[in-house]
C-alpha cells in the first residue's frame, strides 16, 4: 500500500466536509445566495429589532401612571422629564388641584 495517496485522500475528505465544493469558484456560498434570492410572492420575514414605538405615546402613558398615582412628586417628575410636552400643562394644573 503506497502511503502518498493518502494525503490528498484526506485533503478531499475536508474539502467535502467544509463544503467548497458546493462554492463556485469566485462566488458566494449556496446560503448566501438563496438568502439573497428574489422572495416574491413569499411571505416576508419579521424585522429582527422590533420597530420603535410613537414617543408620543409613551409620553401619554407616563402621564396616565403619574396622574392615577395622584401625588404631587409623580406629576413634577412627569413635568420635569416632559415639560415642554402638551400634557405638561395638565399636569401642571393637577399639580395646582392638589395644592388647594
Amino acid at each position: 500500500m503506497k502511503r502518498r495517496s493518502l494525503p490528498p485522500l484526506l485533503f478531499g475528505a475536508l474539502i467535502a466536509l467544509a463544503g467548497l465544493a458546493h462554492q463556485p469558484v469566485g462566488g458566494l456560498p449556496v446560503m448566501v445566495e438563496k438568502a439573497n434570492a428574489d422572495d416574491s410572492g413569499k411571505a416576508r420575514r419579521a424585522p429582527a429589532m422590533p420597530l420603535a414605538r410613537d414617543p408620543a405615546a409613551a409620553v401619554a402613558e407616563e402621564y396616565e401612571a403619574a396622574r392615577r398615582k395622584g401625588t404631587r412628586d409623580a406629576l413634577e417628575l412627569f413635568i420635569a422629564r416632559h415639560g415642554d410636552g402638551p400634557l405638561a400643562e395638565q399636569a401642571r394644573a393637577e399639580v395646582k388641584r392638589l395644592s388647594r
